[in-house]
Formats: C-alpha cells, sequence, structure tokens
C-alpha cells in the first residue's frame, strides 16, 4: 500500500494496486475517486485494469486452485480467524476510511465492519462443518457418501453501498469452501478494497488464492471479468448491483451452463396497519426509507398505508423527515450522508419528474442541497459535497412508475390501501421481490403476511433494511435468482454435490436390477386381505 500527499492539508491519498497471483501491479491508466462529501479529497487513486490484467488473474487463480483446495477446511478457516482479529483492530480506523471514501455515516460504516467481522467469525467455525452424509446403500457391503467439492475460480464483483460487507458474504465463503477469487470491486470504494485484500494477506492467505482487479464495470474490468466465464476461466460468478447488469451477466452463465448468484435490486414495501403502533412504524419507515441515503438494496420504496391512519402517518413522516440531519459522514450526528457518486444523483434527480407527469403529490420535494439553500442543522459542504434533502410522494398508485421503478435515493412513496388484502396485494405489486415489513399487532395478519408476501425477507414490526451473518439474504423476481448470501446456505453456492459409493462386495452389484437377489426373503401372503 502506498500513499501520497495532497495539498490543502486534505488527508492523504492512498494508492490502489491490483493484486495478480500475489503480485502488486499499477495500472499504466489509473481514475481517482473522490469523495463524495468533498470532491475536492482524492481518497484513492487506483490502475484501471485491462483486459490482459484480468485474463491473467483468471490464470494465475487457476494455477493457485489446486493447492488451496487441498489444504483441509479447518486450517482455510484458521485464516478467517485471524482476519476476524485484524478487522477487530482496525474497526475504527477502517470505518472513518468508508465514511470518507463512498459516504456512509459513521455509524453505519461501524456496523458494516462489524458486519464482515460477524462473517468472518460465523464462517471460521463451518471450516469444521462443511458436512457431506453417509447415505444407506439397497445392497450389502456397500457404502455411499456426499461430498461437498470446491467449484473453482469464482468471479466476484461488487457494489459500492456496502463496499466492505457484502465483499466479505461473498469472498469468506468462497475461500473457506476452497474455491480461489478474482474480485473486482466497486470504482466507488478502490481504497476499502485495498484495505481489505491488506488485511487477508496479513492473516496469511497464500498468494494467488485471493486476486483483486480494479476498474468499472461496462467496457472495463467488470465486463472483462464476466468474458472470462466464456474463455472457461472463471467457474462461478458472483454479482451484487443492478437488475439490468444481472440480466447480463445470467445470460453469460447461462448459456455456459453455470448458476451465478445475483444480488440485485429492489423495491422494498413496508405496510402499515391500522392497529400498529405508529410512533414505531414511522420511526422504523424513515430508516428504512433514508437510512445510507435510501442507497441501499433493501430501502423501503412504497410505504403501503391503511387509509384509518393515513392521515396519522402522513403527518408524522413529514414532520420527522424534516428535522433528519444531513451532512458530513463522518460527523457523529447525521442521519445521512451524500450520495455516492454522481451517477445516482442525476437518476434521482430525473425522478422527480417522472413522479409528478404521473401524478403523484410532493409532500417533500427533495432537492440537492446548495450553498446558501442548506437545511436546518447541515453539516456538510454544499458546495463540495452531493447532498440532497428527503424527498416523499403522496397519492402513488401500483401502476404509476415511481411504485414500479427503483430509485437509489432519499425518495419514498405513500400509497393508500384499505385493509390487509390489498396491503398484501401492493405489497407483491412489483417484479421485485427482495425485503419487505409489515407493522402490526395482529398476530393473524402478521402469518398471512409472510406466507403471501413473495419477498425472499420479510421483518414484522421492523425495517426493511438489516442483515445478520447466520441468516440468509436475498430475493426473488427482478431481485435475484434464488440464490443467497450469507449463512449455511451461502455455501450451496460455493460447492458442488459429490456421491461416492465404495463396493466392497467383490462382485459386480447392480442397483435396483440385484434388489431382488439381495433383498430380504419374501413375505408371506396377507391371507386374503388384499383383493385377487
Amino acid at each position: 500500500m502506498q500513499t501520497r500527499n495532497q495539498s490543502g492539508g486534505l488527508p492523504e491519498t492512498l494508492c490502489a494496486q491490483n493484486r495478480i497471483g500475489g503480485e502488486s501491479r499499477d495500472g499504466a491508466e489509473t481514475y481517482e475517486r473522490r469523495s463524495p462529501s468533498n470532491r475536492d479529497d482524492v481518497v484513492t487513486v487506483a490502475p484501471q485494469s485491462t483486459r490482459e490484467d484480468v485474463r491473467e488473474a483468471c490464470e494465475r487463480a487457476q494455477a493457485a486452485f489446486a493447492s488451496w483446495s487441498a489444504i483441509p477446511s479447518p486450517q482455510r478457516a484458521q485464516v478467517l480467524g485471524r482476519l476476524s482479529r485484524l478487522l477487530s483492530d482496525s474497526k475504527e480506523s477502517f470505518s472513518r476510511f468508508v465514511s470518507r471514501e463512498m459516504g456512509k455515516p459513521l455509524r453505519e460504516a461501524r456496523g458494516s465492519v462489524q458486519e464482515a467481522i460477524d462473517t468472518a467469525e460465523f464462517f471460521q467455525s463451518e471450516g469444521r462443518r462443511l458436512y457431506g452424509q453417509t447415505v444407506p446403500s439397497e445392497l450389502p457391503n456397500k457404502e455411499l457418501f456426499t461430498y461437498r467439492r470446491p467449484i473453482g475460480v469464482c468471479g466476484v464483483i461488487t457494489a459500492g453501498n456496502f463496499p466492505i460487507a457484502v465483499p466479505s458474504w461473498k469472498i469468506i465463503p468462497a475461500l473457506l469452501s476452497g474455491n480461489v477469487v478474482v474480485w473486482k470491486p466497486s470504482d466507488d470504494a478502490p481504497g476499502v478494497a485495498e484495505l481489505f485484500t491488506e488485511l487477508w494477506q496479513r492473516a496469511g492467505l497464500p498468494a494467488g488464492v485471493l486476486s483483486v482487479v480494479h476498474g468499472g464495470g461496462a467496457g472495463s474490468a467488470g465486463e472483462y471479468l464476466s468474458e472470462m466465464v466464456d474463455a472457461g476461466l472463471i467457474h462461478k460468478v458472483s454479482f451484487t448491483g443492478s437488475t439490468q447488469v444481472g440480466r447480463k451477466i445470467g445470460e453469460i452463465c447461462g448459456r455456459n451452463l453455470q448458476v451465478p448468484s445475483l444480488e440485485l435490486g429492489g423495491k422494498n414495501p413496508l405496510v402499515i396497519l391500522a392497529d400498529a403502533d405508529l410512533e414505531l412504524a414511522v420511526e422504523g419507515a424513515l430508516w428504512a426509507s433514508f437510512g445510507t441515503a435510501g442507497q441501499r438494496c433493501t430501502s423501503c420504496g412504497n410505504i403501503i398505508v391503511d387509509k384509518r391512519v393515513l392521515p396519522t402517518v402522513r403527518d408524522q413522516l413529514v414532520k420527522r423527515a424534516k428535522m433528519l440531519k444531513i451532512g458530513e459522514p463522518l460527523d457523529e450526528g447525521v442521519d445521512y450522508g451524500p450520495f455516492i457518486n454522481e451517477r445516482f444523483l442525476k437518476t434521482w434527480l430525473a425522478q422527480r419528474a417522472v413522479g409528478v407527469e404521473d401524478g403523484a403529490e410532493l409532500l417533500l420535494d427533495g432537492k440537492r442541497v446548495a450553498p446558501g439553500e442548506e437545511p436546518p442543522g447541515f453539516s456538510g459542504d454544499a458546495a463540495r459535497g452531493l447532498y440532497a434533502t428527503p424527498r416523499i410522494f403522496d397519492r402513488v398508485k401500483p401502476e404509476m412508475r415511481v411504485f414500479q421503478e427503483e430509485c437509489f435515493g432519499p425518495t419514498v412513496n405513500l400509497v393508500e390501501v384499505d385493509g390487509l388484502d390489498e396491503a398484501i396485494a401492493a405489497a407483491n405489486g412489483t417484479p421485485y421481490g427482495l425485503s419487505s415489513a409489515i407493522y402490526t399487532r395482529d398476530a393473524g395478519a402478521m402469518l398471512r403476511f409472510k406466507q403471501e408476501i413473495r419477498a425472499g425477507m420479510t421483518s414484522i414490526n421492523n425495517s426493511t433494511t438489516g442483515a445478520e451473518a447466520h441468516l440468509p439474504f436475498g430475493g426473488n423476481g427482478w431481485s435475484g435468482n434464488g440464490t443467497r448470501e450469507s449463512g449455511i446456505w451461502v455455501l450451496d453456492a460455493y460447492t458442488r454435490w459429490q456421491s461416492v459409493n465404495v463396493d466392497l462386495a467383490g462382485k459386480l452389484q447392480k442397483a435396483q436390477i440385484d434388489l431382488a437377489d439381495a433383498g430380504p426373503p419374501e413375505a408371506p401372503a396377507l391371507g386374503g386381505i388384499l383383493p385377487g
């Protein structure tokens, strides 16, 4: 890791490098990652990987696979134990770097680093539990077994909104299972990737087992890594990002008869029934809608409210949203910070016109924060940061684009329904199916909602956001292809099942065919109980 000084008293710039076959490589071309809270702050300079860089990383990973996969999994897991301790020791400095580079408020950044710690600790123990089964044979002197086997070279492509938590969800179980990884981190967080990779090296991960190639998506490292599936150099892809890109990756993997792990977008519903604890529901809706400035795949998109309590929810939501503190992510008191990048901000600004044209009513007309127009309590630099105030649409209908389309930013819709049936229909009214939530005191309504909702994750009296290292994470429909991150369930994504039969009979035995000779004596007749 290298750093270079900047003028103007700003912190040092981190110079990230590609990691290929255990070697650190600079790039012929580089790009700058500037802090979204201060565009004058060049946080990281990283290489723009070429197609040749990516191919070499995959080839070197392939060469490292045999030796890494041959190490017993409890020994591989020891690396995870050391990684967990290193992350714990550097948690505060790492969290502050996450906040600086991608704009996540510091307390959320700490939570993101803690997710990586939890994941490493969980999978360290799973190194002793990569269980197969012993299966009884239908033939004598024969034993049957099943084993988990690693897949090979895994291509991992991650997004910038959770720049350490999500990569840990993928890389940790993949390596524990005996695979090797070529990681293309987000170009919004190359410095976080550099620091995370350095910790892996310090934890004792052998050279070449984890390679890193920096760069963008289309026409850059992300696209090149996907191409390596067709080249036969990638055997598994795990991707977190947009549904549009996920479809392209799915097509490439499909024609190669591979099953990718696709964790995509969401338009997540949060239902508030008439009997709900409204104060708790509004608090949960605020967090779900505006945490990380709405830049989570699990952020709430539609707040679906029973008409009997909608006036109260509307008033309280608007009142509380106006009080949200926006600003510098290193400020411990902020509720949310800046947009991660200018692309997300531009899309969010355009969404306003879409909602208005459809007939939605603006309760809060969220806008980019400009110098001289800062909201109360604002603590950032409006001239240099990518900040925006909350936007709330009212009178939104399921047929409107703002109801159906994901918008990555501090936006949420209010949707009126009459009772549980309409609420469930509205909650299932988009092609997405990632997360969901319902606020109610009615146990029967809780049961119906969790049975009938088509989302992969459901919360009862909690927000649409949040994950734990030992619980499956993932969605259905446009939100993913049914694969899951986290917990023991993710091991199915990074292993293939092998069936083994060991025949000790000393002669050829044919399953099913030889059953008559191998089975017990024929049972006596049932004495006329059965007809005929």
